[in-house]
């Protein structure tokens, strides 16, 4: 069972890979050989923030976004009064208030939002967090069987690793 509070990871290390997803793949050949992974930690070493960036914003982009967004917004509302309207045959007229008073408000926020930024940040970014290796970690007592697993994994063909 994971501890509850934040504890650095503890357990020697039976393998050390360059990406997430081959520490992955060195925990699931474990698993597929009856290893007990339970006592298996991945650990991310030499953590980086990554911003990758996604393109240039412009008003035109700033305003498409924030209308998109206050209309999605004001048809969920919308429709959740719509479920609550007794009146016959008026179960669109809240869904269309909601949606355009949500395209309203979603114009006027992106636009107050985006102009106070004064064009210091105009561009879309997605940010990761990344590490530059992963080490695998086994309790000691499964320590040696594990390396030896992972020794036999590292041996195999590279197309026969990918399966």
């Amino acid at each position: 069972m994971p501890p509850r509070l934040p504890t650095p990871p503890t357990g020697w290390p039976i393998g050390s890979y360059g990406t997430y997803e081959e520490a992955q793949r060195a925990v699931d050949f474990l698993a597929d050989s009856d290893f007990p992974v339970q006592e298996v930690t991945i650990v991310g070493v030499d953590l980086m923030l990554v911003e990758r960036v996604t393109g240039k914003l412009t008003w035109g982009r700033v305003l498409g976004t924030g209308a998109a967004s206050g209309a999605w917004f004001g048809a969920f509302v919308g429709v959740l009064l719509s479920l609550f309207n007794t009146t016959p045959g008026a179960g669109f007229g809240p869904i269309l208030v909601g949606v355009i008073t949500g395209v309203g408000f979603g114009l006027i926020f992106a636009a107050v939002g985006y102009s106070s930024t004064r064009g210091k940040r105009d561009f879309q970014s997605a940010s990761q967090l990344v590490a530059g290796r992963y080490d695998v970690l086994c309790q000691p007592r499964s320590a040696e069987r594990g390396r030896d697993l992972l020794a036999k994994l590292a041996m195999r063909p590279a197309d026969a690793q990918k399966e």
